[in-house]
C-alpha cells in the first residue's frame, strides 16, 4: 500500500468524501483527488492535517508505519519489567547453584551449571533492553552486576591468594582468611565503583 492508498483508505474508513475530507485539510477536491490517484503528493503541512484529522501518525501517511498501540506498548514494557526481574533471579539461582555444587564437589565442573543459569539471566536483561523503552531499574543493574562479578572476583581472589599466602583456592566463594580478606577488599571497591557509576547514569 502507497502513500495514495493508505489517504484513500483512511478517508474511506472515516466514512466522507474526497470533497470533505478537502474542506477539513483546507486544499481543493481535486488537490485530495490528485493524492489518491497518485498525480501528485501533500506536502508536509496538510500531511499533518492529515495525521491530526485522522488520529493517526505521520508516519503511517508518509511511510506507512503502522502506530503502536497502547495496549501493544503496555505489553512490551511488562514484558521488559518481568525480564528485567527474571534477569536478577536467574543470576542470583545461578551463584546459590555454584555455592552448592563447589560445596558438594569441590570441582570446577560443579559449577559450569551455574554459569549457564546466570547466563540466561544476562541473555534475558539484554532481550528486556530491545522489548522495553523503559531503562532498567537501577537496583536490577546494580544486583545483576553483584551477582555476574562475584564468582569471577572470588576465583581470581582465591588464585592471588593461593599464590601469594599459600592459602585460598580457586572457587566461587572466599576459603580461608587471607582469601575472604582480598576478595572483600576487592568486591567493595566493586561494589562501591558501580553503585557511583549506576547512580550518576541514571540521574
Amino acid at each position: 500500500m502507497n502513500m495514495a492508498d493508505r489517504i484513500q483508505h483512511l478517508r474511506k474508513s472515516k466514512g466522507i468524501s474526497q470533497e470533505e475530507l478537502a474542506d477539513k485539510i483546507g486544499v481543493s477536491r481535486q488537490a485530495v483527488s490528485k493524492w489518491e490517484s497518485e498525480q501528485s503528493t501533500p506536502d508536509l503541512e496538510k500531511v499533518i492535517v492529515m495525521s491530526d484529522f485522522f488520529g493517526i501518525t505521520t508516519d503511517y501517511i508518509l511511510k506507512g508505519i503502522e502506530p503502536i498501540t497502547d495496549k501493544e506498548q503496555k505489553s512490551k514494557e511488562l514484558t521488559g519489567r518481568i525480564l528485567y526481574i527474571s534477569s536478577t533471579a536467574f543470576v542470583a539461582i545461578g551463584l546459590f547453584c555454584a555455592f552448592g555444587g563447589w560445596y558438594a564437589e569441590q570441582t570446577m565442573e560443579a559449577v559450569w551449571g551455574s554459569m549457564i543459569i546466570q547466563s540466561v539471566g544476562i541473555v534475558g536483561y539484554f532481550v528486556a533492553r530491545v522489548l522495553s523503552e523503559e531503562e532498567a531499574p537501577f537496583y536490577v543493574n546494580w544486583l545483576n552486576i553483584i551477582g555476574v562479578a562475584f564468582m569471577p572476583i572470588s576465583m581470581i581472589t582465591g588464585y592471588i591468594s593461593s599464590f601469594v599466602f599459600k592459602q585460598g583456592q580457586i572457587a566461587p566463594y572466599p576459603i580461608g582468611i587471607c582469601h575472604t580478606l582480598i576478595f572483600m577488599l576487592v568486591f567493595f571497591v566493586i561494589l562501591l565503583a558501580s553503585y557511583i557509576i549506576l547512580k550518576k547514569s541514571t540521574k
